[in-house]
């Protein structure tokens, strides 16, 4: 029984041996990859903004901020991709003979240029076609009496009442009460009462009559 128990505790000992012996070497091959991207098309060196920064090996990676500068963690052998849009993308191999866990360096990326045809987009298919047609334009009066009670002010004012607003909208409007939200974080909101602009619209809005108008309705 005895030498059952020390076979098991050998056992035992030589795994967590292993296993801590491969953790250090785990370890130690692993290295801080600091650095900065920069465009080396010509000599005025500028940093690359938020360019990408990939390990290949382990389908991981990271973004360089505005600055073009990154930080990741590798392994000594890596390839590191290093892509932005309008640049060649460039691979680093990560040198195995570093002594130290840190390395840096200065990863350079030279513009890819794609030159695009000229595109020209016409409802008609050529010029001539648009003159003919722009000549044989019949405007009826009744098709300017349309137009100018769509364009009238009070039909504009209807439909900025009535249209939906769109995704964009929607969010500017929320961005703009976030940001009022701001001003007065952590505190009392002001009152509209010591606001000299608010009492100008006020004046203002009053010598205009606009108070007896809604009154009249």
């Amino acid at each position: 029984m005895r030498d059952f128990r020390f076979i098991i505790i050998s056992i035992l000992v030589i795994s967590f041996s292993q296993y801590s012996a491969a953790q250090e070497n785990e370890q130690d091959s692993l290295i801080q990859l600091s650095g900065v991207v920069m465009d080396g098309t010509n000599q005025d060196l500028i940093p690359v903004s938020f360019a990408s920064v990939f390990i290949t090996k382990d389908h991981r990676g990271t973004a360089a901020d505005y600055h073009g500068f990154f930080s990741i963690v590798a392994s000594k052998g890596d390839t590191v991709s290093f892509s932005a849009i309008g640049y060649k993308t460039v691979d680093f191999v990560v040198p195995d003979s570093l002594t130290e866990n840190r390395y840096s360096i200065v990863q350079l990326l030279t513009t890819d240029t794609f030159n695009l045809p000229e595109t020209v987009v016409f409802p008609w298919p050529s010029r001539e076609n648009f003159k003919l047609e722009f000549l044989a334009m019949d405007v009826t009066s009744e098709l300017q009496e349309k137009a100018i009670e769509n364009l009238a002010e009070k039909a504009l004012k209807k439909m900025r009442n009535e249209v939906i607003r769109d995704g964009n909208e929607n969010a500017d409007y929320y961005l703009r009460q976030q940001a009022q939200s701001y001003y007065s974080f952590g505190q009392t909101p002001p009152m509209n009462i010591f606001n000299a602009f608010a009492w100008k619209k006020f004046f203002d809005a009053w010598k205009r009559g606009d108070f007896k108008k809604k009154r009249g309705k």
